[in-house]
């Protein structure tokens, strides 16, 4: 079975239309009063709607939409389930962490500075080293994303793809840094859920609707068609939210949508953020159901194909082009989260804390902040040209946020934590997942 594909002129249509519109967009936002904490959680007063949307598309990337069809396509039909609910959950498991940040660092930018002022700055540099070094993998995995889907659905290079891509995000985020990133996320997200919308039925149809599929789920195994199927949570679900909960607690893009919304908002925002991830996660998921219970094989076994394949296999070209958008949307939304996690970690841990002790020079900052975005775009668009295995790099941005996530919780609850305490209980984490992970000692 061979993919369609857009072509060349059509493909390259797309990602000037997607990134000049949202480019276009940012310019909007006011210029005129910009400073440094705009620049990094846009004063602390995003509202409920914009607050919920930006949570949602960041929580939403690229794998998350290709994982939850691998779990519908390897656990049957409780996958999507497993990896949906858990996700949208972590979200709202994240709310009274929040509220507890927002109490004991009501003005803060980052999680770092809250850890700067409960143990001083050996354990915050830690965790700001956790999160660049994980934001910038993050970064790279977003293009390689982009990569790959350039590469599938038109003739252009992987290369090409990263570079666009890279570029693109770049020239909307560079100049208002957060503020552009959560005002974008809106119409990212409002296009994405339109598109899901449309795709999901239409994909069910095209295969001949319901009673097709119905038909077809005896070619489950007795596990993949159990609701309640104990491999998928065990295999799915309970990894799933043990990592999600380290990228809730440890990622800089989520603690700095905390850190931004408006405290009164701070509930409806959360319960909005799980229902909206949860709704459009699980409904992709299904995709991958549809085609396990029609015997689809995956192109070239690669399971990030499923998507695509099914769309441009069952579907006409419009709706390739819908599903292109879709993607290039969920993995921007995220990518341009991570270029302001990092411009925020440099600007006020290393340099407002560190460096300029407290003393920082706005202007200094908005310049160390654009300088940051520049750097991680150009590191991102190498290290995702290399083509590193995309798990092995999420593995490892799972271990570096898990390390950090139960020292930090223990340290927003427990007076007794002293920075020893922080710092070793991070070092001996990470240390012992470098001796399971590399194989240092020998497994019993």
């Amino acid at each position: 079975m061979q993919l369609q594909q857009l072509g060349t002129p059509l493909t390259l249509l797309l990602l000037i239309l997607f990134f000049g519109v949202t480019f276009l967009i940012t310019l909007s936002i006011g210029r005129k009063q910009e400073n440094a904490d705009h620049y990094m959680t846009a004063g602390n007063r995003v509202g409920f709607g914009i607050s919920a949307a930006s949570m949602t598309a960041t929580w939403i990337w690229a794998s998350s939409l290709y994982a939850s069809a691998t779990s519908g396509y390897t656990y049957g039909v409780s996958g999507p389930i497993h990896y949906g609910l858990w996700g949208a959950l972590m979200i709202l498991f994240i709310y009274p962490f929040g509220r507890r940040f927002r109490e004991l660092a009501p003005n803060a930018a980052t999680l770092g500075e809250l850890i700067h002022a409960r143990h001083g700055p050996s354990s915050q540099l830690i965790l700001a080293f956790s999160n660049l070094l994980g934001s910038v993998i993050s970064l790279m995995v977003n293009l390689t994303a982009a990569g790959a889907l350039v590469s599938v659905l038109s003739p252009l290079s992987f290369q090409a793809g990263i570079v666009i891509a890279g570029l693109g995000v770049l020239s909307y985020t560079f100049y208002s840094g957060f503020r552009a990133s959560v005002f974008t996320d809106l119409g990212q997200l409002l296009a994405m859920m339109a598109i899901a919308v449309v795709i999901i039925p239409a994909v069910l149809f095209a295969m001949g609707g319901p009673s097709t599929v119905v038909a077809n789920l005896s070619n489950l195994t007795s596990e993949q068609a159990n609701l309640f199927s104990k491999d998928a949570f065990l295999y799915q679900g309970a990894p799933y939210f043990v990592a999600v909960l380290a990228y809730a607690i440890g990622n800089q893009t989520i603690s700095q949508r905390l850190f931004a919304v408006d405290e009164s908002h701070l509930k409806p925002t959360f319960i909005t953020a799980t229902i909206g991830y949860g709704a459009i996660v699980i409904g992709l998921g299904m995709i991958g159901l549809m085609a396990l219970a029609v015997g689809v094989q995956p192109l070239d076994g690669n399971m990030n194909n499923l998507i695509p394949q099914m769309v441009s296999s069952y579907l006409p070209p419009f709706f390739i082009v819908l599903f292109f958008i879709l993607v290039i949307g969920s993995l921007s939304s995220t990518a341009d989260s991570d270029l302001s996690a990092l411009s925020a970690i440099m600007m006020a841990d290393v340099y407002g804390k560190n460096i300029a002790k407290g003393k920082a020079d706005p202007r200094k900052m908005l310049i160390i902040g654009r300088s940051t975005m520049i750097v991680a775009t150009v590191l991102g668009m190498i290290l995702a040209s290399l083509s590193f295995d995309i798990l092995v790099m999420l593995v490892f941005v799972g271990a570096l946020w898990g390390a950090i996530v139960f020292p930090v919780i223990a340290s927003c609850f427990w007076n007794r934590v002293t920075n020893a305490a922080f710092t070793w209980a991070v070092a001996a984490a990470m240390a012992i997942f470098c001796l399971v992970r590399f194989e240092l000692v020998p497994m019993v």
